[in-house]
């Protein structure tokens, strides 16, 4: 009997901790607004999910509703399939002005059977030029996968389904701006950028196939949300009520596979780059681990 109870007390427990959890995710009803495309944004299920789509006319966007200084950022997404060439679908942070910082997860399409290409960079007051690219080790379009951005005050990281497949550190000790004053929002969009988003511009969108989709979903904030000015942990500051995100740094197992994806699937680095850098590469590029 008492077996039984024991039982029945940890199903219990489990619901009550799934209901916890469904009911802290993120909804795209409460957590975001389309801001443009003209109907071509829809929230779907009940506001677990968000459908993007682009045609000849226009593409579409969403906006978080709240600006954050410093957070973990979760969005899972399943790309435009097929042939996606001169297409864009973005996942991506932003302060607004003309000295904005910016932190991008970029998926630039391509023709069918050929791998997506995400385009990752880092802006601090208006200034970019720090790209890593890599080739994805799934089918992106195939089913939903997550991708997180972790910001704090010590460094960037960029995740893929929480593979660590960049790190961005904080490099002001060296004279490296970082982002750490302006707050940002969350932006994502499907857009067309035949100029220059598949093969350099070299492949152009293929509007036959038109429309293209891309779907997110179970969009995740776990940040400091920053309202009138005041940061939303500027209370609870004490190393007692510290989140995960706000010491994030890679472990031993997280450098390996950080590693391995970069030995891999990157396919290009800024930090490499002597062509488009003759004169020298940023001083971070010498000190960074990664």
């Amino acid at each position: 009997m008492a077996s039984k109870v024991s039982t029945a007390m940890l199903l219990l427990s489990v619901l009550m901790s799934i209901q916890l959890l469904a009911a802290s995710a993120g909804n795209f009803y409460r957590d975001a607004v389309i801001t443009w495309g003209e109907g071509r944004g829809k929230i779907q299920e009940g506001g677990r999910g968000l459908a993007l789509t682009l045609d000849k006319l226009s593409g579409s966007g969403f906006q978080s509703k709240n600006e954050y200084l410093f957070g973990r950022f979760d969005m899972q997404l399943k790309l435009v399939p097929g042939n996606s060439a001169g297409t864009v679908t973005t996942f991506f942070l932003s302060s607004q002005g003309e000295g904005h910082d910016e932190i991008d997860f970029e998926f630039l399409g391509n023709v069918s059977g050929q791998p997506y290409t995400i385009h990752t960079n880092v802006y601090t007051q208006g200034k970019g030029n720090k790209e890593q690219q890599f080739h994805l080790w799934f089918d992106p379009t195939a089913a939903f996968h997550t991708y997180t951005i972790v910001w704090n005050p010590h460094r960037i990281v960029f995740l893929v389904d929480n593979s660590p497949i960049r790190v961005y550190n904080n490099h002001e000790s060296i004279g490296i701006p970082f982002p750490k004053s302006q707050a940002m929002r969350v932006y994502c969009s499907l857009w067309n950028a035949d100029e220059w988003a598949t093969q350099g511009g070299r492949v152009k969108t293929d509007w036959t196939l038109a429309p293209f989709t891309a779907y997110y979903r179970n969009i995740n904030i776990d940040g400091c949300a920053v309202l009138s000015g005041t940061s939303s942990c500027k209370s609870s500051n004490s190393a007692n009520n510290a989140k995960p995100w706000q010491t994030h740094e890679l472990d031993g197992k997280g450098r390996n596979r950080l590693r391995w994806v970069q030995s891999r699937h990157m396919v290009y680095n800024y930090c490499a780059d002597s062509k488009r850098f003759p004169q020298g590469f940023s001083a971070e590029c010498k000190s960074s681990r990664f």
